[in-house]
């Protein structure tokens, strides 16, 4: 299954490659078992991969490249960087070219919006490129809807917002959404498991480790928190109770039912996940062609609703201030 986004054709699953190369984050990631994934999704089907500049220092990219050294022409590849300086902009589209061993990069996208700079000159320098051939197409990733109301007010052909998008992560629903339909831009969904949550790898709350507890759902007080805010603990394992409950009737794993319930939202375009190796890329395909009936869909939404109403419509889920 494939959606067209203007000129850029997804599939309905696309790879996460946060991991690759290796880093404090994920830990170390075999450039052997990044090869063997990148393989096995292309000839799978799953040709969109998506990295960074900020991923590992560069070092994902680079891997990414490696991988894809032989099999360029059969990829999309995205990547992205924060540092939005027109100054220096184009010196970082070279930079991740180099490392992905390419000419031009599919989608090159903003990895967060940052207001020391102006919209219009930023977006100036990436059009640019695009018609030197460069880039195939814009796109941003974690914009609001006032950030990209005024990115849309110059008239800016943005094809793609980035979003964290999953059961328990609801909060573009509200506002972000919609308007990325009223103006066609495609959604890309990521973090689908919220890291791992979604896999149902924790039987308690206070088991879920400082990587993941950071994120609004958790109390500031956790120890890689940077929110600020009161979190909603009680309800987020109370609706992940609820999800569990609905995957032991349907008997089915939750990491699949967690993939499968947003690819089944009409307005995403393509669902990233991380996968590390191929047995994780095996069980990731078993969510792509498992079918979703719109009723295990409808009681999906209804057991996460609760959860949606307490936290809002703030889709930053990491310093609850940068997306607006």
């Amino acid at each position: 299954m494939t959606k067209q986004v203007a000129s850029l054709i997804f599939p309905k699953m696309g790879i996460g490659c946060w991991s690759y190369g290796g880093g404090d984050y994920w830990g170390d990631q075999a450039q052997s078992d990044v090869d063997a994934v990148t393989n096995a999704a292309l000839d799978a089907g799953i040709n969109f991969f998506d990295t960074a500049v900020g991923y590992n220092e560069g070092r994902s990219e680079q891997a990414l490249g490696i991988a894809l050294k032989h099999r360029r022409q059969e990829a999309l590849i995205g990547t992205k960087t924060g540092d939005i300086n027109p100054a220096t902009l184009s010196k970082q589209v070279e930079s991740s070219l180099q490392r992905l061993q390419t000419d031009y990069v599919d989608l090159y996208m903003i990895h967060w919006p940052d207001p020391k700079y102006p919209v219009d000159e930023v977006f100036e320098t990436l059009i640019r490129l695009k018609t030197e051939g460069k880039i195939r197409a814009v796109g941003v990733c974690n914009y609001g809807h006032k950030q990209l109301s005024e990115g849309l007010s110059y008239g800016i052909p943005i094809e793609t917002n980035q979003l964290c998008y999953n059961l328990l992560s609801r909060a573009i629903e509200l506002e972000i959404l919609p308007l990325c339909q009223q103006h066609k831009i495609g959604i890309l969904a990521y973090m689908p498991l919220l890291q791992g949550i979604l896999a149902d790898r924790f039987k308690s709350v206070e088991e879920i480790p400082p990587q993941q507890s950071r994120f609004r759902h958790f109390r500031p007080d956790r120890e890689m928190s940077k929110h600020g805010e009161t979190g909603a603990e009680v309800e987020f394992w109370k609706t992940l109770e609820k999800i569990r409950q609905i995957c032991r009737e349907e008997n089915q794993p939750m990491s699949q039912l967690a993939i499968a319930w947003v690819m089944a939202k009409s307005a995403v375009s393509c669902v990233l996940v991380g996968t590390r190796n191929t047995t994780e890329l095996a069980k990731n395909l078993e969510a792509v062609n498992y079918v979703m009936t719109p009723n295990l869909e409808a009681r999906l939404d209804s057991v996460t609703t609760p959860l949606l109403k307490e936290m809002g419509g703030n889709a930053d889920y990491f310093w609850a201030t940068r997306i607006q």
